[in-house]
């Protein structure tokens, strides 16, 4: 336990020393948030949004790329240095998924960048999605061999090929609902910290050493990242941070075996994700909103709730799931 913990701090202070020259470089680079007319899936103006946002333009945002290059680098240290305790294959759908998201991510933000201001259509993200999630699904069905969820009152069931397509939507669920909850000041970072800490948990519980030194590198990088993150944030995650670290946290729960309670730790992504769904279906198909505005935090703050509110009191909601969701696990 003790090189657990001394692998989140180091990934945490050498984290904190590049945070500061990298912001420095991404100002240079003009990788920074332009002003936008933004539009959600249905090409319509989100007009709330905008006004709420503006005094956000110029933030320097893709600060999920220097938190991959932190978290790979000393994973393939550790994974020299405990090389016994790896599986090679549980190694490859941690960085692959960290990796192949990130890259979808990234290029999505360079498309933002050069004038284009929503970046990669909806549709054409969830297709690239759906095929990385079921490679990564593939992987953890034929390689590793999961096929089973692990239900405390049940036990395991057996789901056989049918795996891979529930590992896929697994993924891609948790790469949107980051995505999409990644709308104020510290929010998601915050959220991911609560959900980290409780998988961790989880880690031990399974004994899964390997695992368990992953999600202590990749908390003491988010920390460090969430340092620059809160309220005026200096820094965001842009899409190559949420989808990478919406990804990983998916395989990261498929790879404890209990996805129910993954689902119930990350409470707070599933509401927002949850909220925008029913927008866009009730837009869909029955031609009006059913909600004022979506996502949930963004309601919130058209109710007049200042933005540091608004993210403390998810934090709070984000860990009593957390705790709701280790009962799950545990206790059930």
């Amino acid at each position: 336990m003790d090189r657990v913990f001394g692998f989140a701090i180091l990934s945490l202070f050498i984290s904190l020393i590049l945070f500061v020259p990298f912001i420095d470089f991404l100002y240079k680079i003009n990788f920074q948030r332009r002003s936008q007319k933004t539009k959600d899936m249905f090409n319509k103006r989100t007009q709330f949004f905008d006004k709420f946002s503006a005094w956000k333009v110029g933030t320097p945002f893709g600060g999920g790329l220097l938190i991959i290059a932190v978290v790979t680098t000393l994973t393939l240290w550790a994974y020299g240095l405990f090389s016994i305790e790896v599986k090679g294959w549980e190694l490859f759908v941690l960085l692959f998924s960290f990796l192949g998201f990130g890259a979808l991510g990234l290029y999505d933000d360079f498309k933002k960048i050069i004038g284009e201001n929503n970046g990669l259509r909806f549709r054409h993200k969830l297709v690239i999605q759906w095929i990385l999630a079921l490679i990564i699904g593939t992987v953890l069905y034929l390689n590793l061999g999961y096929d089973f969820l692990y239900i405390h009152w049940i036990g395991e069931i057996s789901l056989g090929i049918i795996y891979i397509l529930f590992a896929g939507f697994v993924i891609v669920s948790f790469v949107n609902a980051v995505n999409i909850s990644d709308g104020l000041d510290g929010l998601t970072a915050g959220l991911l910290i609560i959900s980290l800490v409780a998988f961790l948990a989880l880690a031990g519980n399974i004994l899964d050493t390997f695992l368990s030194i992953f999600i202590a590198i990749l908390l003491g990088s988010v920390s460090a990242f969430l340092y620059f993150n809160i309220y005026k944030a200096r820094l965001w995650m842009g899409d190559v941070g949420t989808m990478s670290l919406g990804a990983v946290l998916a395989v990261i729960g498929l790879l404890t075996g209990r996805p129910l309670a993954v689902a119930v730790i990350g409470g707070v992504f599933v509401i927002e994700a949850g909220s925008s769904l029913v927008q866009i279906l009730s837009k869909r198909f029955l031609g009006k909103k059913l909600l004022p505005i979506a996502p949930a935090h963004l309601f919130f703050l058209k109710k007049g709730w200042e933005e540091p509110k608004v993210v403390m009191r998810a934090w709070f909601l984000g860990l009593v799931f957390a705790i709701l969701g280790l009962y799950v696990a545990f206790v059930g």
